[in-house]
């Protein structure tokens, strides 16, 4: 059986990971992975494939940046003679971005069949270009692979059959719990002067990329400003991507960091962090504010306190299991659910069922029964069936 796999963004990566692994263990597989090249800059791309052990891409498309639509097309039509020359049984897609909906079109064009890893999550608000993604994508989809009962839900309100279905956990958090050790080990702590033996001082995380957060002036100047605010309680360290860094540096709101770097408070700036190294950041946090969906699972599974600036989640079971918060992009509010955050200390240990690590296996054993295949070795799972949830 041949299988081909394409990832474009630095999600994406974490999350086909152990997927690659699992895949490898099966003798009657032969799997191709392949590079959108969606994310080009090395420090969220290239370094993923060396830290988390995924082997080399076998191709590389070298899309690059773009709108929407032009990247999407620039996928699909590189993408196109690749299909046509490895003649893949099953093609697998993770997450929701263009790369994944060029991939979902590209491949049902050809009348190839497609699995959706992380299917069925709705943020319900169509300006999102995710959401669009998300739902084209499993729309086409003969395999939708379900992180949390919510997606089974939206996914049966949407008419997908049963049979299609599959809740298997989260291969994010497979990533996490194996790596977490590792990332224990960085020396990130000690390189920011945040660890001193075995003592760690207290801090906070920030991550900004949306679009919608970071691409006008109101906005954006409004989160900085409330986290200028939170920055005075405890230091917030800010890696920052670089379209959130060109944006904030041309709207004139870099004097909110700051400027020091002998402060022990203040909004702080640093360059991309690998993964491991961001791990280890998030793992050691008082507490994390972001608009990244992977990083409110990943502090819902770490049991870190984490504020979503944005109105809603399209991964319910991180508030409802998790240690998650949807704050929005108001200042006030920000500022004073922040401040109850930090005082409140470390949340009751909460998470959502089959977030348990073994998110891959459970997919490629599908996999295997559905193609009546056989594994050649590690741990075996009962037998799936569709979910029942």
């Amino acid at each position: 059986m041949r299988i081909l796999s394409v990832v474009g963004a630095r999600p994406n990566f974490m999350k086909i990971a152990p997927v690659v692994a699992e895949l490898r263990l099966v003798p009657e597989i032969q799997h191709c992975l392949v590079h959108s090249g969606q994310h080009y800059d090395q420090q969220l791309s290239g370094s993923f494939f060396d830290e988390l052990g995924i082997p080399k891409a076998d191709v590389n498309l070298q899309v690059g940046s773009g709108t929407h639509a032009a990247q999407t097309a620039e996928v699909m039509k590189r993408l196109e003679p690749v299909l046509l020359d490895f003649k893949p049984d099953l093609v697998l897609v993770v997450g929701d971005v263009n790369s994944t909906l060029a991939t979902a079109i590209t491949a049902s064009k050809m009348n190839i069949r497609l699995a959706h890893i992380e299917a069925g999550l709705r943020s319900f608000d169509n300006s999102m270009p995710e959401e669009i993604n998300r739902k084209v994508t499993d729309t086409l989809s003969d395999f939708l692979f379900v992180t949390e009962d919510s997606g089974i839900r939206n996914l049966r309100a949407e008419g997908v059959p049963e049979e299609r279905m599959f809740l298997v956990g989260n291969v994010m958090i497979d990533t996490l719990l194996h790596h977490r050790e590792l990332a224990r080990r960085s020396p990130v702590l000690e390189k920011l002067r945040l660890r001193s033996g075995s003592a760690v001082s207290p801090y906070a995380v920030l991550t900004l990329h949306r679009p919608s957060n970071v691409d006008h002036l109101e906005t954006l100047e409004g989160l900085l400003s409330a986290i200028h605010q939170i920055a005075k309680q405890i230091p917030v360290l800010f890696p920052v991507h670089p379209r959130t860094m060109t944006r904030i540096q041309d709207m004139g709101l870099a004097n909110y960091f700051e400027s020091d770097p002998q402060s022990t408070t203040g909004l702080k700036s640093l360059d991309p962090l690998g993964y491991l190294d961001f791990l280890c950041l998030t793992d050691h946090a008082k507490l994390v504010l972001t608009d990244s969906g992977g990083i409110q699972e990943e502090t819902t599974v770490l049991n870190v306190p984490c504020l979503t600036l944005r109105e809603n989640t399209e991964r319910p079971a991180t508030v409802d299991q998790g240690t998650n918060q949807i704050v929005g992009t108001d200042p006030k509010r920000i500022l004073e659910v922040a401040r109850q955050a930090l005082h409140a200390g470390t949340p009751l240990p909460r998470r959502p069922p089959l977030w348990d690590g073994k998110a891959a296996k459970r997919i490629v054993k599908i996999i295997v029964q559905q193609n009546h295949l056989s594994v050649s070795e590690g741990e075996r799972l009962p037998a799936v069936s569709a979910a029942k949830n």
